[in-house]
């Protein structure tokens, strides 16, 4: 461990993962697999984007122009899913709702068939497979489609998963409840993980440079070898940060709709519909349970709750596509904040002084954006494998993604105003 010692109100451990969202959740799983301790702290689990989220694992239909960097980070995340998956199936006796099903990808007129044929000519120069599709041979998939489509491609690779039952999978692959129901400990298969449901408030430094865990609201510390924060758009809430960690992340909110027939064993559709409404993104997700999640809306504004104009279009353009949608009993509208960054890419990595050396004990992930499902994988190996020094199957690549998702690629200088020492060494800050 390192120099500060665990006194009273305080918990060793070699990680501290602060957040507990879907890529908090596997980072620990991952930590856990390779026999690390952890101590995961959120008071509200899976409550924030993972839960509003609809899964599509799609590094095929969610390409965007000038996006070129974050191709090979969704493919390789995307060929990891089956088996991380299988391995938090496994270990938590139950499904997480991983479904292999193809994607359709629709238009409704004919600037959305030209904008859908022009895509495909992106995609099909990097290597991804985008099938046409008669309008016929479509609605033989899909019978609820509407016959008034422009256009119909297939995807094949691009599948789903269900975020909120990935969130249970991974909570009861990580920890089992003791009795009194307070205290979350792993078994004995990996490194014990305690999640501790409460706000993380600042970061805990040793006085020379050294981030060594995290100071909890309830006056505790968690004392760790690495502390990776995890947080979403809470990470510049924490007190403590050096100022190289003051990443720039934007909110991006997005309405999000959950709907099913009335009761009875019939589906809407099988497969996840996507499609532009006279050039508006809207996409149709079927669970196994007969839900159908419809999303959703992308807004950077003020409106921290649902947007009833956001809510009309996602209906409206829903059922341009499949018409049946206005027979759905609407379940639940939902709204949440996605942690975006200027270039969409998420930050992963160490956070580095003004100097350009790396910050001891400290890792960031987050700024995920609309692909934080989907990178889900991907970013919980890439940070265990930072904090355990171990190498993957193909460090060429991992470090490819490594310099794509470094925090500090939008400041090459490094330059701060203040020094990591001056704030580690701030009363309110330090352990002694």
């Amino acid at each position: 461990m390192n120099s500060v010692h665990p006194g009273v109100g305080t918990r060793a451990v070699d990680v501290a993962v602060v957040g507990a969202g879907l890529v908090g959740l596997a980072t620990a799983w991952e930590l856990r697999r390779r026999g690390r301790s952890v101590a995961l702290i959120d008071p509200d689990p899976g409550a924030g984007a993972s839960r509003a989220a609809a899964g599509m694992l799609a590094p095929v239909s969610e390409v965007q122009y000038q996006q070129e960097s974050l191709y090979p980070l969704m493919g390789a995340s995307a060929a990891e899913y089956p088996g991380f998956a299988a391995s938090v199936e496994q270990a938590a006796g139950a499904s997480v709702g991983y479904r292999a099903t193809e994607t359709l990808v629709c238009g409704v007129d004919s600037s959305d068939r030209q904008a859908l044929a022009d895509l495909r000519q992106l995609q099909l120069s990097h290597g991804m497979a985008v099938e046409p599709l008669t309008l016929r041979a479509a609605r033989s998939l899909e019978p609820a489609l509407t016959p008034r489509l422009s256009a119909a491609f297939r995807i094949p690779t691009d599948h789903q998963i269900d975020p909120r039952r990935l969130v249970t999978g991974l909570l009861a692959a990580l920890v089992e409840r003791d009795v009194t129901g307070v205290l979350l400990a792993g078994d004995v298969d990996g490194g014990p993980v305690r999640l501790l449901r409460v706000q993380a408030r600042a970061l805990l430094w040793d006085g020379q440079g050294v981030v060594t865990g995290i100071v909890l609201t309830d006056g505790q510390d968690v004392v760790a070898d690495e502390t990776i924060l995890a947080l979403g758009m809470g990470t510049g809430a924490l007190d403590g940060l050096p100022d190289t960690c003051r990443l720039p992340l934007r909110p991006v909110h997005g309405d999000i709709l959950r709907a099913r027939l009335p009761a009875g064993p019939q589906r809407l559709i099988e497969r996840t519909v996507r499609g532009l409404v006279h050039g508006v993104p809207v996409y149709l997700v079927p669970r196994v349970d007969g839900t159908i999640v419809i999303g959703a809306t992308s807004r950077e504004d003020d409106l921290g709750g649902v947007s009833a104009g956001g809510v009309f279009r996602l209906l409206r353009d829903a059922q341009a596509l499949v018409p049946g949608v206005a027979d759905l009993e609407l379940r639940e509208v939902m709204a949440r904040a996605r942690p975006g960054t200027p270039d969409d890419a998420p930050y992963l990595g160490r956070i580095r002084t003004p100097d350009g050396e790396p910050v001891p004990g400290l890792v960031v992930s987050t700024g995920h954006f609309r692909h934080g499902v989907l990178l889900t994988p991907l970013a919980a190996r890439l940070a265990a494998q930072l904090v355990t020094d171990q190498a993957g199957t193909d460090p060429d690549a991992d470090a490819a993604h490594l310099t794509t998702t470094d925090p500090h690629r939008f400041d090459p200088s490094g330059l701060a105003r203040r020094t990591v020492a001056a704030q580690a060494s701030a009363p309110e800050n330090r352990r002694t």
